[in-house]
């Protein structure tokens, strides 16, 4: 892939410019290029090859200092990423520096970031799935936030294109609040699991349980591997197995030959021509040396990450935008969302003791939304609804930590007795959209580049309080009624960000006045400029949102090659 890092001049011209390479960058690069476009592509990290880079890919446990920990020195490094309790030393790599990248929590925020080439589609949890139209008229419905411009029916082709292409198992089931996809084959519920799903869903009728679905291949597709069921995703998969920027959209992007990408390269803003009333291109600062440079082209696309984005668009201030590009109607940095997490039970299930697992499954249980989807399930406790995710296991040397003995008989039984079955299952339900939870530019806290950073002022309110109440009490009476034991609920109450999907900020809607953007994520007084990752939502249903920003971009790709062939941008 090329890497003009070095060697670019300090001005040059393409016809798009695309803004981070994570999940929706590495889509816009990809269809820009298969369109016949000149793409530069800047991502503010590293480079980062598929396979050439994955340096831990097949380190074992044993094979570290701390077993996987992170040391003093890395903690520092990652004091806020390390919150999340997802970074180990098998891929600290992966994500980014805090300390050169500050930002202020008003209100306690986590935010994830990963600044290399491919972004956190290097670690995502791969769980995909569609929105439904229920998704799409909840704001028209019950008055929160404003109407979407588009509805299921205008992106449903583009979830198949995305789909087919990028590779999802699963099983149909046809459900109207959760669309199926175009699948590759599922993989398998455990015995347990299986036990559960068939006792839940007599016990509940409308409730199903059902394998994730997810973007993993089940067999091989596309010139890439199946999955191997290492569940070492987060280090990089060699295998191409799962989707990311890095083994999928990026190389399909290269073999075109019409792709420029450019490492370390640090978006200051998007430069604005009054003549014109279009973006003429963006200004970059060279992350190692310092230097400023511009590109230019005909259409920028903004996927630099929800909260990235905004924070360039923020930054990128002109006459005609004093309060930053496309804000005439004020909502930019506003309305920002997260899923609710780490709610739900666990438990033991007694039986299938002679039955074990093959492998390690990177993949769950998937209970979809079953609250306020018509007349019958609807609630006077809260609005829009949650779904679970979750699953049986049993634990294996872990459990020896906790156990009395040493010596070669207690290391036998460990090898020879794994634990009794436990299964667990965790709600992710939908947080409303409100204009108070906003970010903002701190320009008193500046990162190592001097440049201003964020404060995020946001928080969970009423209906999503309820929600999780829901979610556990719930949790507590399926579990039951599914014959497991020594059951717990949990409410681990965490802030916002711990779901790791920030949406909003930089909306979709009908009305200038009080969006951003419009039906085809053009800013709305500025249609050569495209968001396409999490900051146009305009609501963020309670399914994993990476599947949507994936067919969002594409859809919106499609449309920008055609305008710049009918010469209106």
């Amino acid at each position: 892939m090329p890497n003009f890092n070095i060697d670019a001049k300090k001005e040059m011209t393409y016809d798009a410019i695309v803004i981070g390479s994570g999940m929706s960058g590495g889509w816009a690069a990809k269809e820009l290029c298969e369109g016949g476009l000149k793409t530069l592509v800047l991502e503010r990290g590293r480079m980062v090859e598929h396979i050439k880079d994955y340096p831990t890919a097949n380190n074992e446990s044993w094979d570290l200092e701390l077993r996987g920990a992170i040391g003093p020195e890395d903690q520092k490094k990652h004091y806020k990423a390390g919150r999340a309790g997802f970074i180990g030393e098998n891929n600290k790599h992966f994500y980014a520096n805090d300390e050169e990248n500050p930002y202020t929590e008003v209100k306690p925020f986590l935010w994830v970031r990963a600044h290399q080439m491919g972004g956190r589609s290097l670690l995502w949890g791969k769980q995909t799935y569609r929105w439904c139209e229920l998704d799409f008229e909840a704001n028209a419905k019950d008055g929160h936030g404003v109407d979407w411009p588009i509805r299921y029916k205008d992106l449903e082709p583009w979830y198949t294109h995305v789909e087919k292409y990028a590779g999802i198992s699963g099983e149909a089931l046809g459900l109207p609040q959760l669309p199926d996809s175009h699948f590759l084959p599922p993989m398998e519920l455990n015995c347990v699991e299986k036990e559960v799903k068939q006792r839940l869903e007599k016990e509940f009728p409308g409730r199903n349980l059902i394998i994730g679905r997810v973007a993993h291949l089940t067999v091989p597709h596309n010139g890439r591997g199946k999955c191997q069921f290492r569940n070492r995703c987060d280090r990089g998969c060699p295998f191409g197995a799962y989707f990311s920027s890095n083994a999928v959209t990026l190389p399909a992007a290269n073999a075109t030959g019409n792709l420029t990408m450019r490492p370390f390269s640090i978006v200051d803003s998007i430069v604005y021509d009054e003549k014109t009333g279009r973006a003429s291109g963006v200004k970059v600062i060279d992350s190692e040396t310092g230097e400023m440079h511009e590109y230019h082209a005909k259409i920028i696309f903004c996927n630099a990450s929800t909260l990235s984005t905004t924070q360039i668009l923020l930054k990128s201030t002109s006459s005609r935008f004093p309060n930053g590009l496309g804000n005439d109607s004020g909502e930019l940095g506003h309305n920002l969302m997260d899923h609710t997490y780490r709610v739900g039970a666990m438990g033991n299930y007694d039986g299938f003791e002679d039955m074990y697992y093959k492998g390690r499954r990177p993949n769950g249980i998937y209970i979809p939304r079953y609250w306020n989807i018509d007349e019958k399930t609807k609630s006077d406790k809260f609005v829009r609804g949650f779904g679970f995710q979750g699953g049986a296991h049993r634990p294996g040397w872990g459990a020896g930590a906790n156990m009395d003995g040493f010596g070669e008989e207690f290391k036998d039984s460990l090898i020879t007795n794994p634990g009794p079955w436990e299964f667990f299952i965790t709600g992710f339900a939908e947080c409303l959209p409100y204009h108070e939870n906003k970010v903002s530019l701190d320009k008193q806290n500046l990162d190592k580049w001097g440049q201003p950073t964020l404060a995020i002022d946001a928080e969970y309110k009423a209906n999503e309080l309820a929600l999780n109440k829901q979610i556990q009490e719930d949790a507590v009476e399926m579990l039951e009624k599914c014959g497991i034991k020594n059951i717990v609920g949990f409410d681990n109450k965490h802030e916002m960000g711990y779901g790791i999907h920030e949406m909003g900020t930089a909306r979709m809607g009908r009305d200038p006045k009080t969006s951003v953007l419009n039906a085809t994520n053009q800013v709305h007084d500025c249609k050569n400029v495209f968001v396409t990752d999490g900051a146009c939502m305009t609501s963020n249903s309670c399914v994993n949102p990476s599947l949507t920003y994936m067919a969002l971009t594409a859809r919106a790709a499609s449309h920008a090659i055609s305008e710049l062939k009918k010469g209106n941008l």
